[in-house]
């Protein structure tokens, strides 16, 4: 397994919509496991193929807390079912948006059909952070954002700290 670089806005790669998986087979089982290692290191709690260049319909995930045991999931082509109409506000985060914060609405509950690590097909029924990530993380695969549901001007005031922050880092 290894750490992959994850991209940060605005880069323009994290804008690509990802394409559906074809066959679930060892290579894809292999970039699923190097994404999980590299969301762990980072640290986070999803990850998307895309967020790391690859721009295939694949998410990883861990809500496990710091002291309990780690319980990946894999979702291969999720889709989503049945958004609920209730919604709930989450402060969120990401790794491609590093070191901001902030609150975004999202539907509370919603299913999730997709694969899994092996190819088998499940539904999800999720609600509370879970619903949440799948949603931000599902985002990704279409090109968009967190920071893409706030105003113009704090989205502008993120994407130009990122881009400050990376002309310093490229200086050094």
């Amino acid at each position: 397994m290894a750490i992959m670089e994850i991209l940060t806005a605005p880069d323009p790669r994290l804008r690509e919509v990802s394409k559906p998986v074809d066959k679930v087979d060892d290579d894809l089982r292999a970039l699923m496991d190097d994404m999980l290692e590299t969301m762990y290191d980072a640290p986070g709690i999803g990850l998307a193929a895309i967020q790391v260049g690859v721009p295939k319909r694949v998410i990883v995930m861990d809500l496990a807390g710091k002291d309990e045991e780690p319980a990946p999931r894999f979702f291969i082509n999720p889709e989503i079912l049945d958004p609920s109409e209730e919604k709930n506000l989450y402060e969120e985060g990401c790794l491609s948006v590093p070191e901001y914060f902030d609150e975004v609405e999202r539907p509370a509950r919603c299913r999730v059909k997709y694969l899994d690590y092996d190819g088998e097909e499940q539904i999800l029924e999720a609600e509370g952070l879970l619903a949440t990530c799948i949603q931000h993380e599902m985002d990704h695969l279409e090109g968009v954002l967190f920071i893409d549901y706030l105003s113009r001007l704090k989205r502008d005031r993120v994407l130009k700290k990122l881009k400050k922050e990376q002309r310093l880092t490229a200086a050094m």
